[in-house]
């Protein structure tokens, strides 16, 4: 089983912790995955508003990198999966753009054919490696760990690009959180917008989502919120303390990524997960579940 791992910007950046964590994961799964070499941001939905054939292009081309090693194109982006299925799927329905795409590619040697699928690591541990091979690796089951599984939008919707579950009824990431011994609380505002795209435009309103998702978590009893994201992530964890300001809490919610999780599951410690230096809302809460 292997991929070719698209990282993305944020992965490379304000959420390494997330990079070492998937790749720990992966590694103690016996799942192969291959950094792509020379690939280039998705645009993050922002692009396209600017110019679609570059954007256009540029997800082209990091889909062709894939297609070179003969390897599905995997990531553990919401936004850059969604990036990236829009491309592959406009492409294959449209000779026309398919032909002008690959024509700039090929200054660059390179051909987009089609050949290889776009991924994210929450669908490749459901669909490929399988629910009961994830358990069987479990070491650390996280009993009494109650976890506000929150997928964000760009993993569901819109569901034509997306196309792995009802996007209204969910259950992939409860899945994965049951198969490892924790418990989802089917969290009320699972399918809610965190507004990372919109938080410098729409600053107040986007402090008023956060705080409502992170104070509904602890209102329902969870222990922690978990995301497939890490632009969630991001939001939810770094704006926590500032969002209180409009959505007051009094409980600090621990934000992990669904990489962290399931590390802890499968007995890789917080600090090599990264969890122990690179969160802006402590995770030490989580520790007693895993004997940390």
């Amino acid at each position: 089983m292997k991929y070719g791992f698209f990282p993305g910007c944020v992965l490379e950046g304000a959420a390494k912790e997330d990079y070492t964590a998937t790749v720990a994961v992966a590694k103690k799964l016996g799942i192969q995955i291959e950094e792509l070499d020379g690939w280039t941001c998705c645009g993050a939905s922002h692009v396209q508003d600017v110019d679609p054939l570059v954007t256009l292009s540029t997800n082209a081309r990091n889909i062709a990198l894939a297609e070179a090693r003969g390897v599905d194109l995997m990531t553990v982006c919401n936004t850059c999966t969604l990036m990236l299925r829009e491309a592959k799927n406009e492409l294959d329905r449209d000779p026309v753009q398919l032909a002008r795409v690959n024509n700039i590619l090929a200054q660059a040697g390179l051909k987009y054919k089609g050949t290889s699928e776009v991924t994210h690591f929450l669908w490749v541990l459901i669909r490929d490696y399988g629910l009961n091979n994830l358990k069987a690796k479990v070491v650390k089951p996280l009993r009494g760990l109650r976890v506000a599984e929150y997928y964000g939008c760009h993993l569901l919707r819109p569901q034509e690009e997306t196309g792995f579950e009802d996007f209204q009824i969910p259950t992939s990431l409860a899945d994965i959180i049951t198969a490892i011994g924790a418990t989802p609380i089917d969290f009320s505002r699972k399918l809610d917008c965190c507004g990372f795209h919109a938080v410098y435009p729409a600053h107040d309103s986007v402090m008023r989502m956060t705080g409502s998702i992170n104070a509904d978590a602890a209102r329902e009893g969870a222990d922690c919120v978990v995301t497939p994201c890490p632009l969630c992530q991001m939001q939810l964890d770094m704006f926590q303390k500032e969002a209180k300001q409009y959505i007051p809490c009094d409980k600090d919610m621990p934000i992990i990524h669904m990489s962290q999780l399931i590390g802890l599951a499968l007995g890789i410690s917080p600090a090599e997960l990264g969890m122990t230096k690179r969160h802006m809302t402590s995770t030490a809460a989580l520790n007693r579940f895993v004997g940390a």
